[in-house]
This record gives C-alpha cells, sequence and structure tokens, in this order.
C-alpha cells in the first residue's frame, strides 16, 4: 500500500511539472560576470528552516529586494515592514520611472500613485488608487489596512487621508515627467488609450466625443501590446513564517485621468494566503486585472503546483483571451519555494532572497507559454 502511495505521488508530481501547454526556463544572472548561467531546474529543498526568511519581487529592483532582506534577516522585522519598506526604495529611487512620484504623467501631465499591501496571518488589506500629491503609496496603503475598515481608498479622498495620517502633501511632477508629457502633446497625444471615439484618436487629442457608428472592416486594437507597466510587486516571508504581499507603481503612461489599473486591486497586483503561499504580477494592468493572476497562481499552488508552474497557468489563461498582452507573476510557496512565468516579453528579469542565496540574486525566465 505505501508502494502503491508512493508511486501514484510521483504520478502526481509528473503530471504538474509536465503538463502540456506550459514551458519556462529559469535562468540565474552570475554574480561575478554578469552573464547568464545554465538553465536552473525547479528549486527543491529538504529543510524549510533553511530558506526562511525569504523575499521575491518583480524585476531586478536589487535595491528594493536589499532593503527588504535587511528588514527581515539583519533586523528580524515583519514581513509587513519588509514589503512596505522594500517596495518604498523603489518609490524614493523611481524604480525605472514607472514607480513613484514624477513618472508615467496621465494626460494631463500628472503623475498618480497606485499601491497595496496584504497581511497573510489576518488577510487583510489596504490600497490607494489614483492618489495624487503624497509621494509614500505604500505607506499610505498600510496605513488604510491598520486604520480602517476599507481596503481601497481612490483619487482625492485617499489624499486627503494620507494627510490626515501624517504624509506630506508635495508635487509629483517633476522636470522630466512635464517634459514626457509635453513631448506627447507635440505628437499629437501618440499613442493613448481612446477607441470608438472623435476625433480620431490616432490622430488627434481631445477632448472626445462617442463615436458609435463602427465600419465592418474595422480591426480591433485592443490587444496590441502597449509599453509594459513594471509595477514592482513583493512577497515577504520573515523569520515566524508570517507572510506578507504589496505593490507600487504610478500606472500606465499617458493614462485617461482616473484610470486604475491592476497593482491596487487584491488578487491582481498581489495576494497572499498563510497557509499556502503569496504572488505578485505586473505588465498590461488593463488586462490582468480582469483575471486576477495573483489569486490564481497561489490558487494553482494550492491545487500542488510548483510556483513557476503556477505562475505559468495563470497567465496562460490571459493569453487564450489576449495573444499579445505583456506580463509576469512570481510566486513563492509558505516555505520559500519560488518561481515565476512571463507571456509578451522575450524574458522577465526578478530578484530573490534567502538565507541560502544571501544577497539579492537576479533570476530571469523566458517568456514562452506554448499553445
Amino acid at each position: 500500500m505505501l508502494i502503491g502511495a508512493i508511486i501514484g505521488l510521483a504520478a502526481f508530481v509528473l503530471h504538474v511539472h509536465s503538463s502540456p501547454g506550459v514551458q519556462f526556463v529559469i535562468k540565474a544572472m552570475n554574480d561575478e560576470t554578469g552573464k547568464e548561467n545554465l538553465p536552473l531546474q525547479e528549486q527543491q529543498w529538504s529543510s524549510t528552516k533553511s530558506m526562511l526568511p525569504a523575499v521575491i519581487n518583480t524585476w531586478a529592483f536589487t535595491n528594493a529586494t536589499k532593503r527588504a532582506w535587511e528588514v527581515l534577516f539583519e533586523n528580524g522585522k515583519s514581513a509587513l515592514d519588509a514589503v512596505e519598506q522594500g517596495c518604498s526604495v523603489c518609490e524614493n529611487e523611481q524604480c525605472d520611472g514607472t514607480v513613484g512620484f514624477g513618472g508615467s504623467p496621465d494626460e494631463n501631465g500628472e503623475t498618480t500613485l497606485d499601491a497595496m499591501i496584504m497581511d497573510g496571518p489576518t488577510h487583510r488589506c489596504g490600497a490607494v488608487a489614483s492618489m495624487k500629491n503624497i509621494k509614500s503609496a505604500i505607506s499610505v496603503a498600510r496605513k488604510v489596512m491598520e486604520h480602517t475598515d476599507h481596503t481601497l481608498l481612490v483619487g482625492e479622498g485617499a489624499t486627503q487621508f494620507a494627510v490626515q495620517m501624517g504624509f506630506p502633501y508635495e508635487n509629483l511632477t517633476t522636470n522630466e515627467s512635464s517634459e514626457i508629457w509635453q513631448e506627447w502633446k507635440s505628437r499629437n497625444c501618440q499613442p493613448n488609450f481612446w477607441m470608438n471615439v472623435l476625433p480620431i484618436p490616432e490622430r488627434n487629442c481631445g477632448p472626445y466625443t462617442p463615436n458609435e457608428v463602427q465600419k465592418e472592416t474595422e480591426v480591433s486594437t485592443e490587444d496590441e501590446p502597449r509599453k509594459s507597466h513594471d509595477t514592482i510587486g513583493m512577497v515577504a516571508i520573515d523569520v515566524d513564517g508570517k507572510m506578507a504581499s504589496g505593490t507600487s507603481t504610478n500606472g500606465a503612461r499617458h493614462k485617461i485621468p482616473g484610470r486604475v489599473g491592476d497593482a491596487p486591486i487584491i488578487g491582481s497586483g498581489s495576494y497572499v494566503d498563510q497557509e499556502i503561499g503569496g504572488a505578485a504580477a505586473t505588465g498590461d494592468g488593463d488586462v490582468l486585472m480582469r483575471f486576477l493572476p495573483s489569486f490564481a497562481a497561489v490558487e494553482h499552488m494550492r491545487s500542488g503546483m510548483t510556483p513557476s508552474t503556477a505562475a505559468a497557468y495563470s497567465l496562460k489563461r490571459i493569453a487564450s483571451y489576449y495573444p499579445r498582452f505583456e506580463g509576469a507573476v512570481v510566486a513563492m510557496k509558505k516555505n520559500g519555494e519560488f518561481g515565476a512565468a512571463c507571456h509578451g516579453f522575450k524574458n522577465f528579469t526578478y530578484a530573490v532572497s534567502n538565507p541560502d542565496l544571501g544577497k539579492p540574486r537576479v533570476f530571469f525566465v523566458d517568456c514562452v507559454l506554448s499553445e
């Protein structure tokens, strides 16, 4: 009977690892040369103790990873503290121009911020969206979680709340973001996010009015790729095994004012289940938020999938509807096992720290989701 059980378990694991339709190759960057190493196999560990605490985040935002790791390993603080302080680094450094102040101006030239944070043990969340004039978005999100019964505050209300919580009211526009906006205006507001309006948005700035008449030969551009939105998404596990996740971003460049993407949406931007693990997503938020990929990845891990396979399956479903979308998911089980998958990019980088790796290590995964 025992032998039969072992054979059955092995068959299940083989099925999960070799399920048709999903391919991914995880690689790590060589710390000395900066070149890629040989492909890595799925991470396997005999002891959870050596893998905790741990932190994983989207993209090669290693200063954020480093700060989160210091909070976890050197200071022995909570996963919530690690996520907040790690994401705050990106907000202050304006990572890739897509996180924090002075980036991604909307159609009016303003920068607005989205962020969320989630606590694994309590399943409580806090989030802000389309928030103006406050720099510390992830910290405001945590205040929403800790000082209100709400989950998400938006717009001017989020700004007012932040001021009440003691955050300074500041101008988020910089010379660089102003130049980006002015250049966009000089290009007749190209590209933009409008459709089925007049004047023709592919050649003109607004204001626009609805155009209900559609030509039968007109081809939808809904799934055409746009510049990716490099949200920082992070999952952390502290020395006590408690988990947290969070995100921060300034959203899509030249977005319509008021637009909110996936980053502050629980289950889309990130998600954590203390009994299973956590995940975070990045990419085309307008598409991602329709499928809650972070929630989906955690549920796939619940069913027995590895983090990489779970991430891949969460994206494969999206690709069946939007084959040209761009997105990625990082995932981590509660024992520290980690992985990632992507679609639409050539490859995707992410950063990890744990006791085995020590300082932040950058991995990348080839973006191959087969039919």
